[in-house]
């Protein structure tokens, strides 16, 4: 692996930071502050193609590769932590597996649905009695001559509000296990499908956490992704792609807390002197770069990989427990920096705090992350 970006890279990564400075950093603030959607944002993400990274050109996406994918993300997030997961699901959660495992006919007739930012989808795999345990949904698909039935309820799904495209994960065999799961494609607009309570969270509030429900919901069978009974083995791929995206979010979560701390340390005045001066500070601000950049370069690895089309589960359960425990760490010493006035919404300091803590929780926690990994090791 080349530790130098390429051309094309470095020009994504200026593309994003870019865009991210001067239309969503501006706003970050009053999202999470309204709990609002950034619909301008998610649209002009897609026009700039950061909608569609992972899609093939011949599909009509950008064509990018995961490190890529990687770099804007990070962007996005050291902006908007809330902005970004919106982005990382639409792209790593919904578009890939479509154009990983879709059909032609899928492909063209869902992808462009989601990939400029007019319309976006969600991934629909936890339920109730099924979150790290996602071998256990209960969501059932019968079949019913050229159609499936879908019933069932979805848990914490990010977009679920917004989102006119679902991929849900529905058990189509009586077995017991991931051998009975299979995938769908779902457009949120069929009779049976509608959104449940909308939760009200700690943080990354300019995203939409939803619960759906299926209800007798008809679904084509001509929708259904992959193979029957291939689900579970399609959401684990995707999830691979997914926790590459979140630990990315965790970077752009920990840039901002770094750089943000560094900025304030110099205008802070305590004893007659900024207290950049003290070395109990710079100590922190060293620490907060270190764990920064280590995470950073097994995220890197991780999405090299998978753009190499090699196997990385490992990899990415890597990348994402170190940039989210980093991203919460940085996040605590970045209040600390702040002092009294970090424990207060006048600067950002408590906002990163509040946007790192999910990172740690979603598309796996970090218990399973080193589940994954001891697996891995001892297999």
């Amino acid at each position: 692996m080349e530790l130098e970006l390429t051309e094309e890279q470095r020009i994504v990564q200026k593309l994003a930071r870019d865009f991210a400075t001067a239309e969503i950093l501006p706003i970050a603030a009053a999202l999470d502050r309204e709990h609002r959607f950034p619909t301008e944002i998610v649209r002009k993400l897609g026009e700039l193609g950061l909608m569609s990274m992972l899609v093939p050109e011949a599909d009509g996406g950008a064509g990018m590769d995961a490190v890529s994918c990687v770099l804007a993300l990070e962007e996005i997030a050291r902006a908007c932590a809330g902005t970004a997961v919106i982005a990382s699901v639409n792209n790593s959660l919904v578009c890939d597996p479509i154009a990983r495992f879709g059909t032609a006919e899928q492909r063209a007739r869902f992808l462009p649905r989601v990939m400029h930012g007019r319309e976006i989808g969600c991934y629909c795999l936890s339920e109730p009695s099924a979150g790290s345990d996602a071998a256990a949904i209960e969501t059932s698909a019968g079949l019913d001559g050229d159609a499936w039935i879908l019933n069932g309820t979805k848990l914490w799904v990010t977009n679920g509000v917004e989102a006119s495209i679902c991929v849900v994960y529905a058990r189509t065999e009586p077995v017991a296990g991931s051998r009975g799961i299979s995938a769908f494609v779902v457009e949120k607009d069929r009779p049976g499908v509608s959104v449940g309570r909308v939760e009200r969270k700690l943080g990354i509030n300019a995203s939409s956490t939803a619960e759906i429900l299926f209800e007798e919901c008809r679904v084509p069978a001509e929708n259904l992704l992959g193979g029957r009974g291939e689900g579970f083995k399609i959401a684990l791929a995707t999830l691979d792609g997914g926790r590459i995206g979140i630990a990315a979010q965790a970077l752009g979560i920990a840039r901002a807390c770094l750089e943000d701390s560094v900025a304030y340390a110099k205008e802070r005045r305590q004893f007659g002197k900024p207290i950049a001066d003290f070395q109990a500070i710079q100590w922190k601000l060293a620490d907060m770069s270190t764990r920064l950049e280590a995470a950073r370069a097994l995220t890197w690895r991780a999405a090299w990989l998978r753009s190499q089309g090699r196997r990385c589960t490992q990899e990415a359960a890597m990348a994402k427990l170190a940039a989210s425990e980093t991203a919460m760490w940085a996040a605590t010493q970045c209040v600390q920096i702040f002092g009294g006035y970090g424990y207060t919404n006048d600067y950002p300091a408590e906002r990163h705090f509040r946007d790192a803590k999910i990172t740690e929780i979603y598309e796996g926690t970090s218990e399973i992350q080193r589940l994954v990994i001891a697996r891995n090791l001892l297999s």
